[in-house]
């Protein structure tokens, strides 16, 4: 038995997230499947990070254990045959038995992508959040310099989350504008069940001017999610990448 990592990106428009569930097809689903008819035995993997119905990844983590005799390596070759054309293994590799993509320490690193302007853009719909009031990325980088460190993010976390423990780390935090395109870009120790959309949606507030930024200090201090903003649409959101012991995938 041997233990395989995969670093895995996707489309995930038409998938109901990551983690299996019984009203819709999911990442998690189609790779255990497509794992078990290739490999002939029963294969469930575990995900580093379980996103959301409509969120992306370019290098979500996941393991799974194997009998396999195929190379680790050459896994992902095989899977990319027998994969839908929205899912792709960009590297397979065999890894310690005690390496866990949840419980290893980590840094996470998502962007949330917005399109600022007066018309939408048919490309960008799926992979982008569409906003035409005007947007002051000046103020939005403000208001999430008050982001940056550890904080209590309770007011940033979705009801219905299990988590007892909501302190985390935010060790970088941007907001980018690039033409009618805002681009939000955080790395972290770890985030809250639907904190960076929660984040990206109070980042808009301040943004449009509805709120001023320091009044992130105050959204932290309360530790009521009734306080933050709207959670932003999934569709801009994507995970880009997660780090172990210094290793990006």
């Amino acid at each position: 038995m041997k233990r395989i990592m995969l670093v895995v990106s996707y489309d995930g428009t038409k998938y109901c997230g990551w983690q299996m569930q019984p009203n819709g097809i999911t990442i998690e689903e189609v790779l255990n499947r497509t794992l078990t008819e290739l490999l002939q035995e029963q294969i469930m993997v575990t995900g580093a990070s379980r996103t959301d119905s409509g969120v992306h990844a370019l290098g979500n983590v996941a393991v799974f254990d194997s009998e396999t005799r195929i190379p680790g390596e050459k896994l992902s070759y095989a899977l990319n045959q027998r994969l839908p054309k929205d899912i792709v293994i960009r590297e397979s590799k065999e890894v310690e038995a005690d390496f866990h993509p949840r419980r290893c320490v980590s840094q996470k690193t998502y962007c949330y992508r917005i399109l600022n302007s007066r018309f939408p853009i048919p490309t960008e719909r799926l992979y982008s959040s569409f906003i035409y009031y005007p947007l002051d990325e000046k103020r939005m980088e403000e208001a999430a310099a008050y982001l940056i460190g550890e904080h209590d993010f309770k007011s940033f976390c979705s009801a219905g989350s299990q988590v007892i423990d909501t302190t985390r780390t935010i060790y970088d935090i941007s907001v980018v504008r690039t033409g009618e395109a805002i681009t939000i870009r955080l790395t972290g120790n770890g985030f809250l069940y639907n904190m960076v959309r929660i984040i990206a949606g109070t980042l808009i507030k301040a943004g449009l001017g509805a709120i001023p930024p320091v009044k992130i200090k105050e959204i932290l201090e309360k530790k009521d999610r009734s306080h933050a903003g709207p959670k932003a649409p999934a569709q801009g959101l994507t995970l880009e990448k997660i780090e172990y012991s210094n290793k990006i995938y």
